[in-house]
């Protein structure tokens, strides 16, 4: 049974000066599989929205137009009020060093230490030449993640969390704006889980960034989330607070919320 859609057109105006990423009507293909249908999203700034929705429905496929790694068939993703399609590579470059994307893996150079990681990003792309200045960003970002005495540390002698966290230093270490987690707690213990998910949220306050988290594990929306929204069929169908969601008569939407209590 098709789960009931459910109208989000109405909701509040939110007032654009505080919009930075605005997603408007897109929709994507790729051959003859329609994935997304008519994606519409506005995230504010400091605001942690969460997208919720089954395997296969194209929720990371948003993350990548946004980013300009994926151009929409149609509609517009604006970004700080900018056209991302429109963007030429030296404007999309310069973009992209104001988001922040962290992938399932941490995505961390196994043949680089921790600190040597860090550094990457503050020489490659921000070229820092300063060693004093960068030593105290690094130890900064990884006291602020807990993991100071993990400096010199390869990857693999990291556990699962420990890379998680360091995949999350190495992208906060550029002082991103907005923050795109794709399943940040996968594979991860709950007690792991959990650790991630508080940190998000503790790094939202300190770097009062603003956050799409794309995420099954449900504690991790309920720890993260000041919106939930939740996406099939190529739209989103449904969004508001995770207690309002949880509350929801829609059988489809409630089946999201039944695993926690």
């Amino acid at each position: 049974m098709e789960p009931a859609e459910i109208n989000i057109s109405n909701r509040k105006p939110v007032d654009k000066s505080e919009v930075v990423v605005d997603i408007d009507h897109i929709a994507k293909s790729f051959g003859s599989k329609e994935v997304l249908k008519d994606i519409n999203l506005q995230l504010k700034r400091g605001e942690n929205v969460v997208v919720l929705g089954k395997s296969g429905q194209g929720k990371s496929v948003t993350i990548q137009c946004i980013v300009g790694l994926l151009t929409p068939d149609s509609g517009t993703v604006k970004v700080f009020g900018d056209d991302v399609a429109q963007m030429n590579d030296t404007e999309l470059k310069e973009l992209r060093t104001k988001i922040g994307f962290l992938f399932q893996s941490g995505a961390l150079y196994d043949s680089m230490t921790v600190r040597e990681n860090m550094e990457f990003p503050l020489t490659r792309i921000k070229k820092m030449t300063d060693q004093q200045e960068i030593d105290q960003l690094v130890e900064e970002v990884l006291d602020g993640v807990g993991l100071a005495e993990a400096i010199d540390k390869m990857p693999s002698d990291l556990s699962g969390g420990m890379r998680k966290r360091a995949g999350l230093a190495r992208t906060l270490i550029m002082k991103p704006e907005i923050m795109l987690y794709d399943e940040p707690t996968t594979g991860l213990d709950p007690i792991t889980s959990r650790e991630i998910s508080e940190l998000i949220l503790h790094m939202q306050k300190k770097y009062k960034t603003s956050s799409i988290i794309i995420t099954h594990d449900m504690e991790c929306a309920k720890i993260t989330a000041d919106r939930v929204v939740i996406m099939d069929n190529g739209k989103y169908i449904a969004e508001g607070t995770y207690d309002e969601l949880q509350q929801s008569d829609d059988d489809f939407i409630r089946s999201f919320f039944n695993q926690t209590k």
